[in-house]
């Protein structure tokens, strides 16, 4: 018997990026769970400023078109889809500083400011879809980590939207009282002119010392 040739049509589909969508939102309103948040953080891997968390419970009726994850969108798209989401949507925002960073590490103080965005919310979420591996601890309600949420949810989408302008609204600010270190620029990424900075300047109370290369163990062995 001759063997079929495997269809060739999925291999069209593999490279094309994930848009996000509410399934994932309409999966938890039908095994019972209404409203769904979606959360997400930004600035995870900089060497300085906080990371900032955000939870949006979207509007089924009023979904701003065009939501992604930030990284995919133009800083303009992103700053007109903030509008957008404040005004639709019901929106909490919650940060770790660089100290809390340093105190215990950059994941718990992440996952702590999405606990207290989720918790900050207007109206309370039955349900809570987060980006990443990891479901804050201490909620009070259910909750699912989706990889790649951003690119899968228009929930977290909105989350990593609203998070990200805001840790840049932050970081221009911090340039006005920290102008030595270009933070308006990079937000506080280990650039070229931000390191020359530091090298300069050393660090400020911004930066996060349990960091790589500002460690103590790191300065000492340069």
């Amino acid at each position: 018997m001759k063997r079929r040739t495997p269809p060739d049509s999925p291999m069209l589909f593999e490279d094309l990026p994930l848009v996000p969508d509410f399934r994932l939102e309409l999966k938890a309103r039908k095994a019972g769970h209404w409203p769904v948040a979606g959360a997400d953080e930004a600035g995870r891997g900089p060497l300085a400023g906080p990371v900032v968390a955000a939870a949006v419970i979207l509007d089924p009726k009023r979904i701003p078109e065009g939501l992604n994850d930030s990284k995919q969108l133009s800083a303009q798209r992103r700053e007109e889809l903030f509008e957008q989401i404040l005004a639709t949507a019901t929106v909490s925002i919650a940060s770790s500083s660089s100290r809390r960073i340093d105190e215990t590490d950059i994941r718990k103080a992440s996952l702590d400011a999405m606990r207290r965005a989720v918790c900050g919310l207007a109206i309370p979420a039955s349900y809570v879809l987060t980006d990443g591996l990891d479901v804050p601890p201490g909620l009070d309600c259910p909750g699912q980590a989706v990889v790649k949420g951003d690119a899968r949810s228009v929930s977290i989408a909105a989350a990593s939207i609203i998070a990200k302008v805001t840790r840049d609204r932050m970081m221009t600010r911090a340039d006005i009282v920290f102008p030595a270190y270009g933070f308006a620029s990079h937000a506080g990424y280990g650039t070229a002119q931000h390191r020359a900075g530091i090298d300069q300047h050393g660090p400020c109370s911004l930066h996060r010392m349990s960091f790589r290369p500002l460690r103590r163990d790191e300065i000492s062995e340069g």
